[in-house]
C-alpha cells in the first residue's frame, strides 16, 4: 500500500491514508498516454474552416456565351472553380469528422497512470473534508496558501463538497470537477491535484476491486 498524508484546509498533518497500487501504482506508459491525449484533443476539435463548392456559389446557372464562335474558351458556368468568385476545388469543409474512439478501459488506465504519477512526484494533496471557516473565495484563498499550492491545480469535489466550487471559481489557477467527472486532460494541465478522502474512496471503488 502507499501511503501519503492528509491534512485539514489549514495546512496541519492530520493524519495519512493508505493508497491502493492498483489506481495510485499504476507503471507508466508513455505511448498509451499519447493515444489517450491525442484523442481527447481530437474530440475537442471543432471543424470551422469551410470552403463553398461550385453549387454554393451565387450566379446565374446559365451558359455565360454560347459554345463556338466566340473566339473565347468554353465554359458552361460563371461558378466555374477556375474563373474568379467561383466554387472551390478540394477546400475545407465543416461536415469533417475528427472524432477517435477511446476504449473504456484504456481511458481508465490512461487516468491510474497520471494518478500514479501525482502521487509519485508528490503532487497529490489529500485532505481530510472541504469545511471553510466561512463560505467566500478569500478563505478559499487563504487555505490554498496553507496548504502549499501556488499553481495549476485541480479541485477534485465530492457530489456533498461540489458548493465548495462555488468559492474557487474565480482563483484563476484553479480548475473545479466533479470526482465522477475527472479526466485525464484535466488532470495533465494542472499541477497539483487537491482531493479529499471522500474523493480518494470514490476513485478506488471505481477504478480499483476493492476487497
Amino acid at each position: 500500500m502507499i501511503k501519503v498524508q492528509v491534512k485539514n484546509l489549514l495546512g496541519e498533518k492530520v493524519g495519512e491514508v493508505e493508497l491502493s497500487r492498483e489506481v495510485f501504482g499504476v507503471e507508466k506508459n508513455e505511448e498509451l498516454l499519447h493515444q489517450v491525449m491525442v484523442a481527447r484533443y481530437a474530440n475537442q476539435r471543432l471543424p470551422i474552416a469551410h470552403t463553398k463548392i461550385r453549387s454554393e456559389r451565387r450566379g446565374a446557372n446559365s451558359k455565360p456565351w454560347k459554345q463556338k464562335g466566340t473566339g473565347r474558351a468554353r465554359t458552361g458556368s460563371v461558378r466555374n472553380p477556375i474563373w474568379r468568385k467561383g466554387g472551390i476545388v478540394f477546400g475545407p469543409r465543416n461536415e469533417r469528422n475528427f472524432k477517435q474512439k477511446v476504449n473504456k478501459k484504456v481511458n481508465c488506465l490512461a487516468i491510474k497512470m497520471v494518478l500514479s504519477e501525482k502521487v509519485k512526484n508528490e503532487q497529490l494533496v489529500v485532505v481530510d473534508e472541504f469545511k471553510l471557516s466561512e463560505n467566500k473565495t478569500k478563505a478559499m484563498a487563504e487555505s490554498l496558501k496553507k496548504l502549499g499550492i501556488d499553481k495549476r491545480s485541480l479541485l477534485v469535489l465530492t457530489e456533498e463538497s461540489k458548493e465548495l466550487g462555488q468559492f474557487s471559481c474565480n482563483i484563476n489557477f484553479i480548475e473545479n470537477t466533479l470526482v465522477d467527472q475527472i479526466n485525464m486532460l484535466s488532470l495533465l494541465n494542472n499541477k497539483y491535484v487537491l482531493i479529499s478522502k471522500a474523493g480518494i474512496d470514490f476513485l478506488e471503488e471505481k477504478y480499483g476491486k476493492r476487497k
